[in-house]
């Protein structure tokens, strides 16, 4: 567990390097999601490096949020899918790290381009759809944000999985309560979410997503509930912002980068433990 509590304190490093050094980027879901996708990647799945975009044999991970690009890109190279030092390129020209991740650029990692929301639970049902067909029996993993739910095509795939029975997959929603334009409950209330998944005949678990211990808990059993018939839901609850103190529990730093001074106190906060790019 402490070890993965260091390889999170430096993507968090990552993170708020990554979108300081070209002033652009997401860092307020990409730290809030990090215990999250440390503990997927570094612990839970079941995943190749040596990468090929079909997957077989492997769980796979579709990341419907992807203005969180820097938290996946830092992930992946600090898993071994490209070198660490290409961290550096994010957003810039010729990178093959661009703002939301895309498939045009090929990096080991990325299947599927994800910068329009409310795409990527549609493509980790097909994907989950197509293990079924290939008797792999590998899982399927997906994050989306809480706000995104307001895209209406999340909810007519929430109801194709439920009919189409597609219970090897399990779709987390980052439940943090901000969006780009202030609090989801503003925005557009989300209401109750357990029932909506529920009435829609989906498993629906909760787990507390900003202690790793609590996140590896949460998705064993998300993974014991599979199989029944069902697609599984976990409702993640976490803060925007995780890890450094100014930036938490706002939608302010949804989509801003910090300025010098900023940074300094961002790193005086998180740890570096595995060395910085």
């Amino acid at each position: 567990m402490e070890n993965l509590e260091k390889i999170a304190s430096q993507i968090r490093r990552d993170i708020v390097r990554m979108v300081h050094g070209v002033q652009s980027g997401h860092p307020g879901g990409s730290l809030g999601c990090t215990d999250f996708l440390t503990a997927l990647y570094f612990k839970i799945m079941q995943h190749n490096t040596s990468f090929e975009m079909d997957g077989k044999g492997e769980d796979l991970f579709f990341l419907s949020n992807g203005h969180i690009s820097p938290l996946l890109y830092s992930c992946l190279a600090r898993s071994g899918y490209f070198p660490v030092s290409e961290l550096a390129t994010f957003r810039k020209l010729n990178s093959r790290l661009q703002g939301h991740p895309t498939t045009h650029e090929h990096l080991p990692g990325v299947r599927m381009s994800s910068g329009s929301l409310g795409q990527g639970l549609s493509v980790a049902i097909g994907a989950a759809l197509a293990k079924k067909m290939n008797n792999d029996n590998r899982i399927v993993y997906s994050l989306h944000g809480d706000g995104e739910l307001d895209e209406g095509q999340n909810w007519e795939a929430i109801l194709f999985a439920a009919h189409k029975k597609v219970d090897n997959l399990i779709a987390t929603i980052d439940c943090n309560g901000q969006q780009i334009d202030g609090s989801t409950n503003n925005v557009m209330n989300l209401g109750n979410l357990r029932a909506k998944f529920e009435s829609f005949d989906w498993i629906v678990t909760e787990m507390e997503g900003n202690e790793i211990k609590k996140v590896i808990e949460g998705l064993e059993n998300a993974k014991s509930l599979l199989g029944q018939g069902k697609p599984v839901v976990i409702l993640m609850k976490t803060a925007m912002g995780k890890g450094v103190d100014f930036m938490e529990g706002t939608h302010e730093w949804h989509g801003i980068a910090p300025n010098d001074e900023q940074l300094k106190k961002a790193l005086e906060q998180l740890p570096e433990t595995l060395g910085d790019y």
